[in-house]
């Protein structure tokens, strides 16, 4: 079981194996906040997996599925701020089943969750990347190989240092 990812310059390291991978557009921040594109340094665990039931198996025991109304609240003024929400949602969020599979599969940290502060920054996922090594607004993103691969391997509550 892989209980500890490293983001290193060369990659992210889990396991015996280092993994291309992108990180936020705004590069590494120890003050995140809320937009910024950063992604934030510390230690995070990986406290949940979702994953898109009609795309992909089943990755872990501990995953589970997204829902055609699952989303995630955006919206530092809800009292639902950086937590997974469903529809019909008035706030600002980011829908979890997208067209596109870049959230087919999502290891969510506990990055301002589940105690959030406002501003603090949200979603802060590791989630497929659009193309090879291209920015995102804050998570870690690598290939869907590599991706389903740590997901079939990683514990529940694992960390993930940056």
């Amino acid at each position: 079981m892989i209980d500890y990812l490293r983001l290193t310059p060369m990659g992210l390291i889990a396991g015996q194996n280092r993994y291309p991978c992108s990180i936020g557009r705004g590069g590494i921040r120890s003050n995140k906040i809320e937009g910024d594109g950063a992604t934030p340094i510390g230690d995070h665990k990986i406290v949940g997996m979702y994953y898109r039931a009609d795309r992909i198996a089943k990755p872990n025991h501990w995953a589970t599925p997204i829902g055609p109304n699952d989303l995630w609240s955006d919206d530092a003024n809800a009292p639902e701020y950086n937590k997974l929400v469903r529809t019909p949602y008035s706030f600002s969020h980011e829908t979890l089943r997208r067209g596109d599979p870049m959230y087919d599969l999502i290891l969510v940290t506990d990055w301002n969750y589940p105690n959030t502060v406002a501003n603090k920054g949200s979603a802060i996922f590791v989630h497929q990347w659009r193309r090879p090594r291209y920015p995102t607004a804050g998570c870690i993103a690598l290939s869907r190989k590599h991706l389903c691969d740590i997901a079939t391997k990683i514990s529940f509550g694992a960390t993930l240092s940056i």
